[in-house]
């Protein structure tokens, strides 16, 4: 009788794997946020441990003769050529199910709320396929927000891509918190990337609240998180959202910034030797927003309806993401600095903002409202200067003249308090109100 009859073949391929000899590398060099390693064989993507005491993870990123180029998951400090490397021959994994709700995970998946050991239902790659574009369901009803000009104005469908386009400090966070409270979704999955460490706490506490984090799962890798883990956290809320699309469930998917992931991308690209493109941006930063906003969206069942902050460089939303985010994005939400210096919150520019699915999600009595107060929004505009200057003849323009009678009304329809939830139903309601009171222009 062989010696291995006693045993099934799973236990026996296992028996041989762990007898099979370990094949250890070395570090070569250490510059920046690249490490090139000889003397061991990896794929792209897999997770590599370098030395024998406080070990550090690094990622493979870059594969060529003979030599492999990673990049730390962790901080390098105390990384020295000649370090020995193992290989794990497996990819990153993340957590998912129900058990996940109310935590807060880094970029690893990993809890950092001190609330113990997460209760998931299991690991997954953080590597996903995109759904078909032939199996996605088509989109077919309105999300509610919560937000009245976003409900009306720029209704959102479930598993729609928006984008929150502004400059630094104009409100884009705190809108995001609104919706975060205010939405119909079942789930929300919270990313923070690159944000300031001492905002975090904050957000969940004053912005997020206790009713918001019960049914949310944050994931946070601050401004201090090497470039791979800021990478990462973005694709590990996408994979966790992902796991609740596939039960069925329509998840809300928010990330704060898109651009700074945008931005830890480019610290890899030309780490690992990239041509500088366009503003210095390399080549891989413009193919990674396409893979990851094409994650989100609808499936053959369930949604991911995305919500993602643009941080546009010195107010030019014409910059190189903002423009890629545009083109791939189902939509966008602009916010303007003006608005935001008068008090005016949410600071939404309604007349830049466009849901390219709003046609498909409401009824052509709601698109005559909406369309009838962007009418009178952009006759008021069109006649700014005359007004500012007093040269406006009233009864020149009834749409101009209805701007200037019900500015008041228009101005308590755009803004509201970040406490204040109007359900979707109520919103349409108070504009088909207001845009009654215009009269004939409607």
């Amino acid at each position: 009788m062989s010696v291995t009859s006693g045993f099934r073949p799973a236990q026996l391929d296992a028996m041989i794997a762990a007898a099979r000899p370990e094949r250890i590398g070395s570090v070569t060099s250490v510059a920046g946020l690249r490490i090139d390693i000889r003397g061991l064989d990896a794929s792209i993507g897999d997770v590599v441990t370098i030395g024998d005491e406080n070990r550090v993870q690094a990622e493979v990123v870059a594969v060529a003769t003979g030599v492999l180029t990673a990049m730390p998951l962790e901080a390098v400090d105390g990384l020295a050529a000649g370090m020995p490397v193992r290989t794990r021959r497996s990819r990153m994994l993340v957590p998912y199910g129900r058990g996940l709700l109310g935590r807060v995970l880094d970029g690893m998946g990993r809890p950092i709320d001190g609330k113990g050991p997460l209760v998931a239902e299991g690991w997954v790659p953080v590597d996903n396929d995109v759904p078909p574009a032939l199996d996605r369901a088509r989109i077919s009803a309105p999300l509610s927000l919560g937000v009245r000009a976003l409900d009306t104005l720029a209704t959102v469908g479930s598993g729609q891509r928006m984008g929150l386009f502004a400059g630094s400090g104009v409100g884009k966070s705190s809108l995001m918190s609104m919706i975060a409270r205010g939405s119909d979704a079942e789930v929300s999955v919270i990313a923070l990337v690159g944000e300031r460490g001492r905002e975090v706490r904050e957000f969940l506490e004053d912005d997020l609240g206790e009713a918001g984090l019960a049914r949310s799962i944050v994931v946070v890798s601050t401004a201090d998180a090497p470039a791979l883990v800021r990478v990462r956290a973005a694709f590990t809320a996408t994979r966790i959202a992902e796991s609740f699309r596939d039960t069925g469930s329509h998840v809300m998917l928010m990330m704060d910034s898109l651009t700074r992931v945008a931005f830890a991308q480019r610290e890899i690209g030309l780490s690992v030797g990239e041509p500088p493109a366009t503003r210095g941006y390399p080549p891989s930063v413009f193919g990674l927003l396409g893979r990851l906003l094409e994650r989100a969206g609808t499936a053959e069942r369930g949604s991911i309806t995305g919500l993602y902050t643009v941080l546009v460089e010195g107010d030019d939303h014409n910059e190189p993401i903002a423009d890629a985010a545009r083109s791939i994005l189902d939509g966008h939400v602009v916010l303007d600095r003006k608005l935001a210096l008068a008090g005016h919150f949410p600071a939404i520019d309604v007349l830049a903002t466009v849901s390219r699915v709003a046609a498909r999600v409401t009824t052509a009595q709601q698109r005559e409202d909406a369309s009838a107060l962007r009418r009178v929004l952009a006759a008021r505009l069109a006649a700014q200067d005359l007004l500012d200057v007093g040269a406006y003849q009233p009864g020149t323009n009834p749409l101009v003249d209805a701007a200037v009678t019900h500015a008041a009304e228009i101005n308590r329809f755009l803004r509201q308090d970040m406490a204040d939830r109007t359900p979707q139903a109520e919103a349409w309601a108070r504009l088909a109100q207001l845009v009654g009171s215009f009269g004939v222009v409607a």
